[in-house]
């Protein structure tokens, strides 16, 4: 009996060793130094931004800007499409209008500011700032003017958008004086210490069909805007030229041009050598597929966008240490593609959105390190659509009033304060591999992690390019350097069960025309959950270690205070 039980307990010794060894190499280990600060955790996620313009001052709209307003301890900008363009005024997807300016019969300006004073107002009664778009050209202006409002529908050729407004002006002068009369009416309007504060910017993707003109005709229409801009505020601040794409050779020759432009070219309308330039923008988008029957996306692509932007800048000692703003910045092109017509944008309703989001957004902070830039803020080109379909699969943070999970991410974004710290994982994708090679193996198990004076903050994701990689990860989490023996732990967290109001929706069968009820219900789970109750623990020698797990394209939020 004696040799048996020796044997039995070899036996369970042998595979609690075993099971030991399994968890060991299974669990994603994550390591803050909370004793390394790299630099302040820069709100750089707190910029939005949409193609609808008259969508702002609409219900919805209106909702869904209070609540960015509400993220974030410094303001939030706002960045839209066609605040110039001729029109009633009347939203449709890929379309917006203000109907600034017009000519009377004999040829003279007419300038009417009713629905701009309307978007506005809905930013800066909200705190917010204007990141302020001076495009697109208003009818009366284009060379080309016909045909002028599209009718594009999910769908339909995309090139069906690129109409009279897109085109260089007629008159370049007419141009800097509408672009002067503008920022003159909101002075007045706002007072000159609140437009001091928002961002002048020329047009959207100069290097695409956005732009039916040269590369030179994009820079005289620049020193004629930069005129205009600084002729009614000389303290303003302007910038460009938000290509797309700069790790092609089009997009980067093009940013290049533009910046050699600003420094060394004589400018077209002073005809002094140099332009104003306060900022410099390009835009960097993924390239999901759909590949054996599921999504894959592509964070790769996005970040090599993202780098070879940051190094055009860093390469010219007079731009390296201007601010950079990420103009769109983002998992694809086209938000306004539902899956319904580009089946690759399933991504968008569910927690792989949440996951990409978490992940890219610490890569940006870290290329950013690498290239030793001012990043300043990244724009997520996702708002809402008013009276569309329920979860149709628009890239937008809401859907008729109620929260999607990838809003959620920003709340968590929102409650890092402080010093960005250090953070290792054996599991953690390197920022370099991730931008060369995308998430192609095992996921990407990583953290991004703050301090400040009474409290830590750790960001965790599990997360994988393929939809079909969902498996639940252990995760131990070691916090060193707290100044504290009592903590307080609240996990925030997005999966399935929590903050995720498209689960819930599915699980009441998909209704298009939910009951009052069911809204109710809806918007309570579009919301940032926390998984239980805070927990108060006690800290030895300045080290805390949690272990939780994660499901596949979670994120989670530990949060500690003292």
């Amino acid at each position: 009996m004696i040799k048996s039980t020796v044997v039995l307990l070899l036996l369970v010794f042998t595979g609690l060793l075993k099971t030991h060894a399994q968890q060991t190499n299974d669990t994603a280990f994550i390591y803050v130094n909370g004793a390394k600060e790299i630099a302040d955790i820069k709100p750089v996620w707190a910029w939005f931004g949409y193609d609808e313009p008259n969508y702002t001052y609409m219900k919805d709209g209106k909702k869904l800007l209070s609540e960015l307003a509400a993220l974030s301890p410094v303001p939030v900008f706002v960045r839209a499409h066609s605040l110039l363009t001729s029109g009633d005024g009347t939203p449709a997807l890929k379309w917006g209008s203000t109907n600034a300016y017009t000519e009377d019969a004999n040829g003279n300006p007419v300038y009417n500011w009713r629905i701009m004073d309307s978007i506005f107002d809905t930013y800066i009664q909200r705190g917010m700032k204007p990141m302020a778009q001076l495009g697109f050209m208003p009818e009366a202006l284009s060379i080309k003017p016909q045909p002028y409002q599209h009718t594009w529908q999910p769908g339909q050729p995309y090139n069906k958008i690129h109409t009279g407004w897109r085109y260089p002006p007629k008159d370049y002068s007419k141009w800097g004086e509408l672009v002067y009369q503008w920022v003159k009416h909101s002075v007045e309007r706002y007072g000159k210490k609140e437009v001091e504060s928002w961002y002048w910017e020329l047009w959207n993707e100069p290097n695409s069909p956005y732009w039916g003109g040269t590369v030179q005709e994009y820079c005289k229409l620049y020193d004629y805007s930069a005129a205009g801009v600084r002729r009614a505020l000389p303290t303003a601040k302007i910038g460009g030229p938000h290509v797309t794409g700069p790790s092609g050779k089009g997009a980067a020759d093009f940013l290049k041009t533009f910046i050699k432009h600003c420094l060394h070219d004589t400018n077209y309308v002073t005809g002094k050598v140099g332009t104003p330039l306060d900022f410099i923008a390009f835009h960097a988008k993924g390239s999901p597929r759909v590949v054996n029957g599921h999504v894959r996306m592509n964070v790769g692509t996005q970040l090599r966008d993202i780098s070879s932007g940051f190094a055009i800048v860093a390469s010219y000692p007079e731009t390296k240490n201007l601010p950079i703003i990420i103009g769109e910045s983002d998992p694809e092109g086209c938000a306004a593609c539902g899956m319904a017509t580009n089946p690759e944008n399933a991504y968008r309703n569910g927690t792989m959105y949440s996951s990409y989001t978490a992940a890219s957004f610490a890569r940006k902070y870290l290329l950013a390190d690498h290239h030793q830039v001012n990043f300043l803020g990244a724009v997520s080109w996702s708002f809402e659509f008013e009276d569309q379909p329920w979860f149709y699969g628009f890239r937008d943070l809401a859907t008729n009033g109620v929260d999607k999970p990838v809003l959620n991410v920003f709340r968590m974004f929102g409650m890092m304060k402080g010093k960005r710290v250090e953070v290792n994982g054996n599991k953690m994708y390197p920022f370099a591999i991730m931008r060369d090679s995308s998430v192609r193996k095992g996921n990407d198990v990583g953290g991004l992690a703050a301090k400040d004076k009474n409290n830590c903050t750790v960001m965790l994701w599990n997360y994988h390019d393929d939809d079909t990689t969902g498996a639940p990860q252990q995760v131990s989490v070691q916090v060193k350097d707290i100044p504290a023996k009592n903590i307080t732990i609240t996990q925030y967290r997005i999966d399935s069960e929590h903050s995720n109001s498209y689960e819930v929706w599915k699980k009441m069968g998909s209704p298009q025309q939910p009951t009052k009820e069911q809204i109710l219900t809806l918007e309570k789970a579009g919301l940032l959950q926390a998984i239980g109750k805070p927990i108060k623990v006690v800290v030895k020698n300045g080290v805390w270690v949690y272990n939780l797990t994660l499901p596949g394209q979670a994120v989670a939020l530990l949060k500690l205070d003292w």
